[in-house]
């Protein structure tokens, strides 16, 4: 059951915010919808694009920020943002750090405790999913999936894990390989434990380099934009591991590094069209 807190008109099409009792997170839990007025005929199904946002995000920081909605509206695109953890949880601590708790769920399912109980991101954006199906005009066939920095590494690891799910991938200055960098060590010891053998079901870059000898997940590509300004990039973001264990697997990828950009909503409203085209092509594609 969706509750509808607010909509508005944009673009012809409508900008609306939902909350719902999410199964996964035994929690309400909000998300965001752009609806195109193409998908107004609700007998017709659309395509539809999954952004997971970045730490300290909300369901709103894409919507408000990223510029998307005129494209989405001309490709006819459904877009879909979910908040980026738990709100609520009560869990002593989860507001103390800005890259661990609230706001920082890494798309993960915790198996820690007391994180365990509500804090199942990756299981969330798989049950949401297959909720908007029932609710929304969407085509289930042609659905993707992308997003930022930790909510690039979480739109990575669900199209890897779940290439019959989400037919198309790309992200925004992506926490590559987390195994490997300060906040992903970080966020997987407290939701996974210790054992490092655990968080390579997380970890884009150890799928992808476990994908060699296979089938390539995505023979259409993935789209990769990063930053050469982006001061995180030096520590946490690592995209030149995903890149190569990609060239390894034979999976085809655009990396595509720009002088100047940093790592904020500037850089990424500045090639949102581009990864909606992206997307939209591919979903065209894949009918």
């Amino acid at each position: 059951m969706l509750e509808l807190l607010s909509e508005h008109a944009c673009f012809g099409g409508v900008q609306r915010f939902y909350r719902h009792a999410a199964q996964a997170i035994g929690l309400p839990m909000r998300f965001s919808v752009f609806i195109p007025g193409s998908a107004k005929d609700t007998a017709r199904k659309s395509p539809a694009l999954f952004y997971l946002a970045g730490l300290t995000c909300t369901e709103e920081t894409f919507m408000i920020k990223g510029g998307a909605q005129r494209v989405a509206a001309e490709e006819g695109l459904i877009l879909i943002t979910p908040d980026t953890s738990p709100r609520g949880a009560n869990i002593a601590g989860e507001s103390d750090a800005w890259d661990f708790g609230a706001g920082a769920g890494f798309y993960v399912d915790a198996t820690v405790a007391p994180w365990s109980k509500h804090y199942r991101m990756y299981s969330y954006i798989l049950e949401l999913r297959a909720l908007l199906e029932q609710e929304l005009p969407i085509d289930p066939q042609r659905t993707g999936i992308f997003g930022h920095s930790m909510g690039g590494h979480g739109a990575l690891v669900l199209a890897l894990r779940n290439p019959g799910l989400f037919r198309s991938v790309s992200a925004f200055a992506p926490i590559a390989a987390p195994s490997q960098c300060p906040w992903g060590k970080k966020a997987f010891t407290g939701y996974l434990g210790s054992d490092a053998s655990s968080w390579q079901q997380y970890d884009a870059s150890a799928l992808m380099a476990a994908m060699q000898g296979h089938a390539v997940p995505f023979p259409d590509g993935i789209l990769i934009d990063q930053g050469l300004a982006d001061k995180f990039l030096p520590d946490q973001l690592f995209p030149d591991v995903f890149e190569a264990a990609c060239r390894n697997a034979g999976q085809p990828l655009a990396l595509r590094r720009h002088a100047g950009y940093d790592h904020g909503y500037y850089f990424i409203s500045t090639f949102v069209e581009d990864h909606l085209r992206f997307h939209a092509r591919n979903l065209r594609s894949g009918t």
